[in-house]
């Protein structure tokens, strides 16, 4: 089995016209990443995967969209609506700003009434502090429902998404708070992979998922080999950030990184932990099954 825990929804249901058409050159140095994609460009993309998780990043309240991606409208709805086209593989995640003055009656609405089975948060894109009691609230209720969420963690290219909010630092406080809450802290929390793994050694309901790593294979590398070193590989969760990376890339980058380290003469990790990170069961260790 294959559960892909980190994937962006498509900005368009059908074919996306030459004229919408955008690329971006920030997020992986040279190659551009094209940012809108349609339903069929999703679903060809997870053809690898047995499951995939799908979510939008909810905008700050007044806004339409966040930075990082092209979505608009409602997320939650968006995420629903492709859930339905394929029942069977594509698992829905909410997002939502906790800001927004109904932001738990949106929670229990894409819960209960959507089927939305977690939660996609990026602080530094939504421009919340983590660690505030509205954000506070969120995680509350995401616990009480049994939501695992996932947190966007690491840098960002934009100058106005705070790095003080993506650090893993604060998951440490939101994991003692929020004790039968599910965490993953997105791309191992590159550039600060090490506390990162620290984090998850810590506390037993918080993982890290392994999307976006081909895009720098030394710090990738690096990453993997603390885990392996802390006892931590079995914490790290399959996931390809798309449309960033593919699904299939990242199979191919797991399972080609012992030949990155030959090549530059690094000690190898193990084939069968890094087979394992592939066809992890997520659903069971998140709660979903």
């Amino acid at each position: 089995m294959i559960v892909d825990v980190h994937t962006h929804l498509p900005t368009h249901n059908d074919a996306v016209p030459e004229s919408e058409m955008e690329h971006d050159t920030a997020m992986r140095p040279g190659r551009q990443v094209r940012l809108t994609n349609s339903v069929d460009d999703y679903l060809d993309a997870m053809g690898p995967v047995d499951f995939a998780f799908v979510f939008g990043i909810a905008p700050r309240p007044g806004e339409d969209t966040v930075q990082v991606l092209r979505n608009r409208g409602n997320v939650n709805d968006a995420a629903a609506g492709l859930a339905a086209r394929a029942p069977d593989k594509i698992i829905g995640f909410m997002s939502v700003h906790p800001d927004e003055p109904d932001v738990i009656e949106e929670i229990e609405r894409s819960a209960h009434d959507l089927g939305l089975r977690g939660m996609k948060l990026g602080p530094n894109y939504q421009g919340f502090d983590p660690v505030l009691e509205n954000a506070f609230r969120v995680y509350g209720k995401a616990q009480e429902l049994g939501l695992p969420i996932v947190f966007h963690q690491g840098t960002s290219p934009f100058p106005d998404a705070p790095l003080r909010y993506a650090h893993p630092m604060v998951m440490d406080e939101i994991a003692a708070e929020f004790r039968d809450l599910k965490i993953v802290m997105a791309h191992i929390a590159h550039p600060w992979h090490v506390d990162c793994v620290n984090i998850i050694r810590k506390h037993p309901n918080v993982y890290a998922d392994v999307s976006g790593a081909l895009i720098r294979p030394w710090q990738a590398y690096h990453a993997f080999m603390h885990a392996y070193e802390w006892g931590m590989l079995h914490k790290l969760l399959f996931a390809s950030d798309f449309p960033v990376t593919t699904p299939a890339e990242t199979i191919d980058f797991l399972r080609g990184l012992n030949d990155y380290a030959r090549k530059f003469h690094l000690p190898e990790l193990p084939e069968d932990e890094l087979e394992a990170i592939i066809e992890r069961d997520s659903l069971e260790l998140l709660g979903l099954r």
